[in-house]
């Protein structure tokens, strides 16, 4: 039924958000150069691992070892606007198409998180990961990665028809009023490092 769902829903939405995909890529590759579409290797269902699509946010500039700069000096103006309407995100329409990813679920992270959850945390890959999630409409990016973890596990258990219409909704309500976009002084969040919750010491 969720797959079904995520169809009808996002093949109608593509269609109606075409023009503002082509010009929302005819501005990146203006401002921020090739590629316009960053491709990334995510884990999805059960960890399984698959590639993610977003608009390019950030440059490509390094350090005189090659290294790539901070993300909070890579991400222009332009990137944080994109960011901040989500428009980043639209490429992921896509990945909703191809059966990768829900638009409800928790948010799909790095591959090499993938050790450092706990037995706990590692459960929000019980199900497919989402463009928005029960963790994106409580805080965001605002939040620590636990509450974060915590909010995906809760997801997990809690998970029906009726929850993600809710969290739709609730998303949609984030686009008018955006907020969270970034945690603390970091440009989104804080790498994570792999830190025990209050859940799993008990």
């Amino acid at each position: 039924m969720k797959r079904s769902f995520d169809l009808i829903l996002t093949v109608p939405v593509v269609v109606v958000l075409l023009p503002l995909l082509i010009v929302t890529a005819i501005l990146v590759r203006i401002k921020l150069g090739a590629p316009v579409i960053f491709r990334q290797q995510r884990p999805g269902l059960l960890g399984k691992p698959f590639y993610m699509y977003k608009f390019r946010s950030m440059t490509d500039e390094r350090d005189s070892e090659g290294n790539l700069l901070p993300d909070s000096v890579r991400l222009t103006s332009f990137g944080r606007l994109l960011r901040k309407l989500s428009l980043d995100e639209l490429p992921q329409l896509w990945n909703v198409i191809k059966g990768d990813i829900s638009l409800v679920g928790p948010r799909p992270l790095l591959m090499a998180y993938l050790p450092l959850y706990s037995e706990d945390q590692a459960r929000r890959h019980e199900v497919k990961p989402g463009i928005t999630g029960w963790a994106q409409v409580n805080g965001r990016n605002a939040i620590s990665w636990e509450e974060k973890f915590i909010l995906d596990v809760w997801y997990v258990d809690n998970r029906s028809f009726m929850l993600d219409l809710k969290i739709l909704w609730l998303s949609c309500k984030k686009l008018i009023r955006p907020e969270g976009i970034q945690h603390g002084n970091h440009a989104t969040m804080p790498v994570f490092e792999g830190r025990v919750t209050h859940h799993d010491s008990q």
